[in-house]
């Protein structure tokens, strides 16, 4: 794909893969949600991106090699869509992002526990969530899993805290 650009820094030159809020929000949904068909991508986000947005990104991610599309073998009508390498390589970049937005802005407690988890968990987990990504998107085989999956324990925190919040509030009406 050719793109003009404004110059060869690697900071201009990656804001123009993801100078839009859109694209890392789809790759969030893919990575830590789990979602790779369109209506989940459209229905799951808590952002609500519009459909001709989410069409023109994902569109825009696989030309730029970052996701890849195919038949999804289980229904005829539906496609599913990939990470690559390229993608998957994001996860420490994302922890870093979520590590930051958790000390300098205004996050809630549930929708932080996962990024805590991320940063608390450091390389070894960014390097276990990665491979278990790899296996899921590319195929590739998973040396032997060692306790639950990385997705699943950020889910099991984000609903604890959820369920904890919950009783606190039903025990303070």
């Amino acid at each position: 794909m050719s793109m003009d650009r404004r110059s060869g820094c690697p900071i201009n030159l990656s804001l123009e893969v993801f100078g839009d809020r859109w694209s890392l929000i789809i790759l969030r949904d893919m990575i830590f949600g789990g979602r790779r068909h369109f209506r989940e991508l459209l229905n799951g986000s808590m952002e609500g991106i519009a459909s001709n947005i989410l069409a023109d990104r994902l569109k825009r991610l696989m030309e730029l090699g970052m996701l890849t599309k195919a038949d999804d073998p289980s229904h005829k009508q539906k496609a599913i869509y990939s990470l690559t390498e390229m993608a998957i390589t994001l996860v420490p970049i994302l922890a870093h992002l979520g590590a930051w937005g958790r000390v300098w802005l205004p996050v809630s407690d549930e929708l932080s526990i996962r990024a805590e988890l991320l940063e608390k968990g450091g390389q070894p987990m960014w390097d276990k969530f990665m491979d278990e990504l790899r296996h899921e998107h590319l195929g590739m085989p998973l040396d032997t899993m060692s306790g639950p999956s990385v997705r699943a324990t950020l889910q099991a925190a984000y609903e604890a805290l959820v369920a904890s919040k919950a009783l606190a509030a039903d025990s303070a009406a």
